[in-house]
């Protein structure tokens, strides 16, 4: 499951590379989500479908313990401190996150904005999560084999800005 998936470009990515997988991208902006759809149709994709809500609705959509990642990519990083409760990786969609994966299920977080990326990893830590395959600098680390890249990481990496990146596993 991808939240905030934009135009599609990484599920449809992941769908084309893991075929026998089944992948939701989840995004609010209606208009995203038919540019990704249509894109799925062009690939002839069968394992991807398209959902149109917000994160906060996820337990509504998803059974409990049913998703096995959940791919936060490229989030808005809502940078006034007031507006923190919106991120993505703010606790209280880690306790919606946490309801829905798999015992052994992961969150894999990726961004550019290293002041989000700060932010996440503080929350990450005091939700008790465990952090595996950590990095400032994805394009020049041991975890780049295999990464599928959005359509803003390959804008950003093109410019020389640094991605971060981490996975996270409930205890």
């Amino acid at each position: 499951l991808e939240v905030g998936a934009g135009k599609g470009g990484f599920a449809r990515g992941m769908a084309k590379r893991h075929a026998d997988t089944a992948y939701f991208a989840m995004e609010r902006v209606t208009d995203c989500v038919v540019l990704a759809a249509e894109g799925a149709m062009e690939t002839g994709l069968s394992n991807l479908r398209f959902v149109i809500d917000t994160a906060d609705n996820l337990t509504r959509i998803f059974a409990p313990g049913t998703v096995s990642k959940i791919f936060l990519n490229f989030s808005d990083p809502w940078p006034k401190a007031r507006h923190e409760k919106r991120r993505l990786t703010y606790r209280t969609f880690l306790a919606i996150y946490k309801k829905i994966l798999k015992k052994d299920g992961a969150i894999h977080f990726k961004t550019d904005n290293r002041g989000l990326f700060d932010f996440s990893l503080e929350e990450f830590k005091d939700f008790g999560m465990r952090m595996e395959k950590l990095t400032f600098d994805l394009h020049n680390s041991e975890y780049m084999e295999g990464n599928v890249m959005t359509e803003y990481e390959k804008r950003f990496s093109s410019m020389g800005v640094p991605i971060n990146r981490v996975e996270c596993y409930f205890d």
